[in-house]
């Protein structure tokens, strides 16, 4: 995967990419912008470049270390337990980490807490069932998480770096959807597969067929 052998190409464009998409719904100059998931600065650098206040974090000190020492601004912690203050934000932002989170819907409700009253919450992931859903495992995934994993251990003599169970976890479209929907903080603005033309956004009001032709959700929504 290109996301492996080359990591800074894909983070840069992932990263420039990341601002033109959170500027379509949220100004970002001044204003007080927390990442969850940031990694090794790859998004410090793009959105602190918009003129956001930028403050990232990450669990793993392997992230974050990446590039070598941490980012000015990057701190380690979880996303399940955001160190954070309640409505200090104006716009909560994770890109492709809710896949790896055992309690996504904790996560989210964490994200919205963490949001001032009329804030963005733009949030993205790997659906489970896309055809990039076992991420370096794909496309065993679709015969089980268990046995893509293991299937993974016997071709190369290690782990992947996603361990199905550990890192890694069967997060839909639908579960997503119906915590955005159901939820009485937030209000979902736009739901969308974030690398399709504005033209097949469709494809997420369609149950079955969002789950595996979605390739990567985006749910923005306002806080309450």
């Amino acid at each position: 995967m290109v996301e492996q052998s080359d990591p800074d190409h894909f983070y840069a464009l992932l990263a420039d990419d990341s601002v033109r998409q959170v500027g379509e719904f949220a100004d970002l100059d001044g204003r007080r912008f927390l990442d969850v998931g940031g990694g090794p600065g790859y998004f410090h650098d793009a959105f602190s470049k918009a003129g956001a206040h930028y403050l990232g974090l990450d669990p793993d000190v392997g992230e974050l270390s990446a590039r070598g020492a941490p980012q000015p601004g990057m701190i380690r912690a979880s996303g399940t337990e955001l160190p954070v203050q309640s409505g200090c934000v104006d716009i909560c932002y994770s890109s492709n980490v809710l896949e790896h989170v055992g309690t996504p819907h904790l996560m989210l409700d964490e994200m919205v807490r963490v949001t001032r009253p009329g804030g963005t919450v733009f949030v993205s992931f790997t659906p489970w069932f896309s055809p990039w859903g076992g991420h370096e495992t794909a496309p065993w995934h679709y015969l089980g998480g268990g046995y893509a994993r293991r299937r993974y251990l016997q071709r190369t003599g290690h782990e992947p770096k996603n361990k199905f169970g550990e890192s890694l976890f069967a997060l839909t479209v639908g579960d997503a959807l119906r915590w955005a929907r159901q939820t009485n903080a937030a209000d979902l603005v736009r739901a969308f597969p974030r690398y399709h033309p504005w033209w097949a956004h469709w494809i997420v009001r369609v149950p079955a067929l969002r789950e595996i032709a979605s390739w990567n959700l985006v749910m923005v929504l306002r806080k309450r």
